[in-house]
């Protein structure tokens, strides 16, 4: 890689995530965060101390009408994804958006929309389909070891782990609770595991019982805001593909369980495969084999997706994590939701 190549990077907002944005860009010498902002000053001022970024501003527009950027990270709450990211986009910025991609569909879009209409790339913060277990599950998938794949279930299932910091608990700027927070991550990777399929219909439930009361219950994260809490403790999700194959969704930030999951399963004509522990099953020599393999590439997945982005953006890397992804699986979980206020109900999804 050329050294005289730099990609000039700003941060929108200086929460948690910034920082761990913020961390693999410093170490990349072909990377220059310049400027960050955030509506929070204090935060601002610790997240520019921490970096030595002199630039701080309170608003994105003012941010980028005053520094020339090559790309932004967008760090904000999912309530403040696509105005952002649209806004930088229209400036001739390049994007890594966290997930989810926004609050909805019809935000996702707008965001799509801007980067196609302005050539610029639109990456999803999409880390764990870096990861090297659902790669090999993934080339599995190509190589046709599974044959059609019939059916996916996906598990993101934390017995107490209700967040007690930032908006997590927020519907109002979230959209959501453990479903479109980390059921996306398991939903996203077990979707591109199976070819990433066009969803067509959805049905879903939630449930609130646990993060909207007091509880004196010993957990990782007490003492949570229950109070504001306004999102679900667990939903379900069952999403039928365009062409056949059904996925099957469980997520919970509070759930009576054993322990916590976090995996997906392959049900294929031919095969079949689990995520965790990473396993194949099939038929061989007639018999029946579970193939565990040997090695499996250990990722760091945050510092992949970030060295990702940066490479797509300045040596045009074919995009790993691209919008239309984040778009797709944004349809899912719009889907879930909708079917959800509706009962149960099946709802299409355009």
């Amino acid at each position: 890689m050329s050294d005289t190549k730099k990609l000039r990077v700003g941060i929108i907002g200086s929460g948690g995530i910034a920082g761990t944005h913020t961390d693999s860009y410093v170490k990349f010498n072909d990377v220059e965060v310049l400027a960050a902002c955030d509506v929070n000053e204090a935060n601002l001022k610790k997240f520019g101390e921490r970096f030595k970024i002199n630039k701080l501003y309170s608003t994105w527009k003012e941010m980028l009408k005053d520094v020339k950027l090559d790309a932004v990270s967008v760090c904000t709450p999912n309530g403040l994804h696509w105005e952002p990211t649209v806004y930088a986009l229209n400036a001739g910025c390049h994007v890594l958006v966290e997930k989810p991609l926004a609050m909805n569909a019809k935000e996702g879009q707008k965001m799509v929309t801007a980067a196609q209409k302005n050539k610029k790339h639109l990456v999803i913060g999409f880390q764990w389909r870096f990861d090297g277990r659902t790669k090999v599950i993934r080339r599995a998938f190509d190589e046709g070891v599974f044959g059609k794949v019939v059916f996916v279930r996906v598990q993101a299932l934390r017995r107490r782990g209700i967040p007690n910091w930032g908006v997590f608990g927020r519907k109002d700027l979230q959209g959501g609770g453990p479903m479109i927070d980390i059921g996306v991550h398991a939903l996203e990777m077990a979707h591109f595991a199976i070819g990433t399929p066009e969803p067509e219909s959805a049905m879903g439930n939630t449930w609130t019982y646990i993060g909207n009361k007091p509880s004196d219950v010993l957990s990782m994260w007490p003492n949570w805001d229950h109070k504001t809490y306004t999102v679900e403790d667990m939903a379900v999700g069952h999403i039928r593909m365009k062409n056949g194959a059904v996925i099957h969704i469980e997520s919970s930030f509070a759930t009576h369980i054993e322990r916590d999951l976090f995996t997906f399963q392959i049900f294929g004509e031919k095969g079949g495969a689990t995520f965790d522990p990473t396993m194949i099953f099939t038929d061989q020599a007639g018999a029946m084999v579970n193939c565990t393999p040997a090695f499996v590439p250990r990722v760091e997945m945050f510092p992949y997706k970030m060295r990702h982005f940066v490479d797509v953006c300045l040596y045009k890397r074919p995009c790993e994590s691209p919008a239309e992804h984040g778009l797709m699986v944004q349809k899912m979980l719009d889907g879930i939701y909708a079917s959800a206020e509706k009962g149960g109900k099946e709802v299409r999804i355009a």
